[in-house]
């Protein structure tokens, strides 16, 4: 019975908190890989895009929202000019994951839709589609929640006022 309970309890701590498989990334890393790209520059251009993709996969797994932002720019501003396919497909999985973590699920699933394109049997984008989808249905539950709660109060405040009236 205990096992039971706790189970519910974890499970409800989970629903709250959010809890998604994607890694999160230190700063330490960050600076690790800004440094790179700044040595990478000038040695040869397929270093230089390796060092960016590591640059931008670090940033959009950061937990500083303007480190996210800085990796969404980066990417897109570098799909443009992907060649091969696997390229793109990496560069749109990491879009997504940077539109996940600024909280944009809505573009995030668009992403990784395309993503999947690419790829249909990519079991990363796949789990990430399941996240983004199980976050916005979490996201519609809690929002039925407050709203139920909201006509609950508004309609005990009319019963109380007309029964305080007789």
């Amino acid at each position: 019975m205990e096992g039971k309970i706790g189970k519910f309890f974890d499970s409800v701590s989970s629903f709250f908190s959010g809890g998604d498989q994607i890694p999160w990334c230190d700063r330490d890393i960050i600076v690790g890989c800004e440094r790179e790209v700044a040595e990478a520059n000038g040695v040869s251009e397929e270093q230089m895009n390796e060092s960016i993709m590591r640059l931008s996969w670090a940033l959009v797994h950061s937990k500083q929202p303007e480190d996210v932002q800085r990796g969404i720019a980066m990417l897109e501003a570098s799909l443009a000019g992907s060649n091969s396919p696997l390229q793109k497909r990496e560069k749109l999985y990491l879009l997504a994951v940077g539109y996940y973590r600024s909280g944009d699920y809505s573009r995030s699933r668009q992403l990784v839709e395309r993503c999947l394109e690419i790829a249909p049997d990519w079991r990363q984008a796949l789990a990430l589609k399941k996240t983004i989808e199980d976050h916005i249905a979490k996201d519609g539950v809690i929002g039925i929640g407050i709203a139920a709660t909201a006509v609950g109060l508004i309609a005990g405040g009319i019963a109380a006022a007309l029964a305080r009236k007789n």
